[in-house]
């Protein structure tokens, strides 16, 4: 797996508009690991596509009437069989930290990459998606060196507002 000019290759692509150009000079050098379910507990399906593309409709699930009019893209998704798909370039600032920082620099979603991982802070993650997300990050890693060691969950850049990817995801497997 390797980018090629902002995209992984051999990814399902799914681009979406949501998203914006990072200041001038930034150099990517964080990757942010989240997770998302939709509805929650509910992995599978259309949905978390339809979120990042602007489509999601508030009246398909009571969950959905809270979050279908918000501005969120990411990265990379990785469903629980592994299956990665790419948003927006990674060259782009995709919209999911939010107000953030790491190691006291604030606005995370300017010099990061999201990853969000199919899931919820309550089960365990797959091994396909550990496999799939290790090789996305060896191919982020070498693309943009500056990441280095630079990887945090988004409860980490947002502790006061966020808990992803939770207490089931095995950082120790991950790092290995």
């Amino acid at each position: 797996m390797q980018v090629t000019d902002g995209w992984l290759d051999n990814v399902r692509r799914v681009p979406t508009c949501r998203y914006g150009k990072r200041p001038p000079g930034t150099r990517i050098s964080l990757i942010v690991i989240h997770c998302i379910a939709l509805p929650p507990l509910h992995f599978g399906g259309h949905y978390v596509d339809d979120l990042f593309l602007g489509r999601l409709r508030g009246d398909e699930h009571p969950y959905f009437k809270g979050i279908c009019n918000l501005e969120v893209s990411t990265h990379l998704f990785i469903n629980r069989y592994g299956l990665i798909t790419q948003y927006v370039s990674f060259l782009d600032r995709a919209w999911h930290a939010g107000r953030s920082s790491y190691n006291g620099r604030k606005e995370c979603n300017d010099y990061s990459v999201g990853i969000e991982l199919e899931g919820c802070d309550y089960c365990a993650y797959t091994l396909e998606q550990y496999e799939s997300l290790k090789l996305a990050v060896d191919a982020l890693r070498r693309a943009y060196p500056d990441i280095g060691g630079n990887i945090a969950g988004h409860n980490e850049v947002a502790p006061e507002r966020k808990t992803d990817p939770g207490p089931h995801f095995n950082w120790r497997l991950f790092r290995n």
